[in-house]
């Protein structure tokens, strides 16, 4: 929401709401602090399946998000890159095999990034 100038007062225009000052601060402040790594919808979903899990292979998380080879590997390697997930790659008979975990490191992020998609609900709701 944008503020109005200081002329746009002077001229009578009313200053915002402190209800609309507190959620622009809010959602300005914690929009800026989001994790862009997660914040991206494949990211987002490599992630939070893995804190439910304590590890998935490649196959079962290309399943479970509905996409493909391409796609997965690419998002799970920016994870990888940022710390936030580890793979671990071995052959299950002679098929190799590629297992995914969530790290420390990206668990706590996906607890930042909680924390501040709540903040900005509870603030457009009005709490």
């Amino acid at each position: 929401m944008a503020r109005p100038t200081n002329a746009a007062l002077k001229k009578g225009t009313a200053a915002p709401s402190p209800r609309a000052t507190k959620l622009s601060a809010v959602a300005g402040g914690e929009a800026a602090e989001l994790d862009r790594v997660i914040h991206e919808r494949m990211r987002l979903g490599i992630v939070s399946a893995l804190a439910l899990h304590e590890a998935l292979s490649f196959n079962d998380l290309k399943a479970a998000l509905k996409t493909t080879d391409g796609n997965l590997s690419v998002h799970a390697r920016k994870l990888e890159e940022a710390g936030y997930v580890a793979c671990a790659k071995g052959y299950e008979g002679r098929v190799p095999r590629s297992m995914y975990r969530l790290t420390a490191a990206g668990r706590r992020a996906l607890e930042r990034y909680l924390g501040h998609m709540e903040a900005l609900i509870r603030a457009t709701r009005g709490g």
